[in-house]
């Protein structure tokens, strides 16, 4: 039986790629999504050179119209999702006195309203119901950082949307988790390196159903 699409937002050099390889290389049909979409398709051209199946789709995640519009082209093109992995955020440094309210929505409209538009949007395009919705959190969710405020606060927003669409489907056939990622990704702890790290979200996808909870603290 074949597998269905795997939809990989926030799509860049480092994890996002990983993730991607990662589920192409299982059997995937993988969709990959960002803004730079000369990337994007340099990244779908070397998978669909190594015999994978990878498209390319250039949407800004801070666009919900525009974000639906991509997934929903995905499924149509690529086969009704298995997999979501929302992994687009920004980081920007900034502090609790000196933020800017615009950039500060925005830094929310990528890290945590675009989760919720792409949870909403994949969810009823699941495969046969079922599925694996997988969000990359943050140890600032946690512990938050007065040098990375708009961070901090989305990451624990985007904590508090999970574990609530978690307990929302408990009983279903859809497993939903946040990735809470303790350390610094490509830095110089190997555990932490994109592919290990990707590792761990395909083991959740393909996790046991008594095995399923609403996060992995990842440390």
């Amino acid at each position: 039986m074949t597998k269905g699409s795997a939809l990989i937002i926030g799509v860049g050099p480092g994890l996002g790629l990983a993730l991607a390889e990662a589920f192409a290389r299982d059997g995937h049909p993988v969709a990959l999504f960002g803004r730079d979409a000369a990337r994007l398709d340099k990244y779908a051209s070397e998978l669909n050179a190594e015999g994978r199946t990878a498209r390319a789709y250039s949407v800004d995640a801070a666009d919900p119209e525009g974000l639906e519009a991509a997934l929903t082209r995905a499924a149509d093109e690529l086969g009704s999702p298995e997999v979501l992995v929302y992994n687009a955020a920004l980081m920007s440094p900034d502090t609790p006195t000196e933020l800017d309210a615009r950039e500060f929505a925005h830094t929310l409209a990528v890290n945590v309203t675009g989760a919720v538009v792409a949870a909403q949007t994949v969810l009823p395009l699941l495969r046969d119901g079922r599925g694996s919705l997988l969000f990359t959190g943050g140890g600032l969710a946690l512990d938050p950082s007065p040098e990375y405020t708009s961070l901090s606060v989305s990451k624990a927003s985007l904590r508090a949307y999970v574990q609530s669409l978690h307990k929302q489907q408990q009983g279903s056939d859809v497993h939903v988790t946040t990735v809470t990622v303790g350390g610094s990704i490509g830095g110089d702890n190997p555990r932490f390196s994109p592919e290990k790290l990707a590792a761990a979200y395909l083991n959740l996808h393909q996790q046991p159903q008594d095995q399923w909870q609403a996060e992995l603290l990842y440390t």
